[in-house]
This record gives C-alpha cells, structure tokens and sequence, in this order.
C-alpha cells in the first residue's frame, strides 16, 4: 500500500484533477526528465563498474514505468480538453516517452 501522499500523487494525475500546463511541463517534461537522467546515469556508473548487464539495463529502464505513467496521465487529461493545445501536448508527451525509451 502507498502513502497516502505519493497514493494522492498518482490518483490525481490519473484522474485528470491536475492542471494540464502542470503535468505536462512540471511533472513530464521536467520531472520526468530529470528521473530519467538520474537511472541513465546511474546505469553507466554501474557499466563502469563492471557490474552485471542485467543490473545495468533494470537501473537504466527502471524509469520507464514512470515515464509511461506521466504519458497516459496527459493523454487522459487531455481527452477531456478539446482544440489544438490538448493534441499538441499528447503529441509532446508521445514523442517524449519515445526519447525517454531511447535515450
């Protein structure tokens, strides 16, 4: 069971009860990002070390679920404001989450 906190965290961006600008630009983009980074990072540290690729490659994905996460959080949200900022953002998250897998 989760904290209610972190619980909070996940339902409410889920839910589409978190500002769109919030969670795409704060919390995907920035957030996100920086989560990324920090496994991806991590990962060549434990590469450098001569650890196993196994290890390697679970710390450099472990952000994956995550960044999966944040990218149907804006989708969702996004079903629910209609014009072009709302597909331009799908769009933006979609094309992150690829750059996130990738990179």
């Amino acid at each position: 069971m989760l904290p209610e906190g972190i619980g909070a965290f996940f339902r409410s961006r889920w839910q589409g009860q978190v500002p769109l600008d919030r969670l795409f630009w704060r919390d995907l983009v920035l957030v996100g990002t920086a989560v990324s980074i920090v496994a991806s990072v991590l990962a060549l540290v434990l590469l450098g070390l001569k650890l196993p690729l196994g290890l390697v490659l679970a710390v450099h994905f472990a952000s994956v679920p995550y960044s999966l996460f944040l990218t149907l959080a804006v989708w969702r949200t996004t079903e629910k404001i209609p014009g072009a900022k709302a597909w331009m953002m799908t769009l933006g998250a979609t094309l992150w989450l690829v750059a996130m897998i990738v990179v």
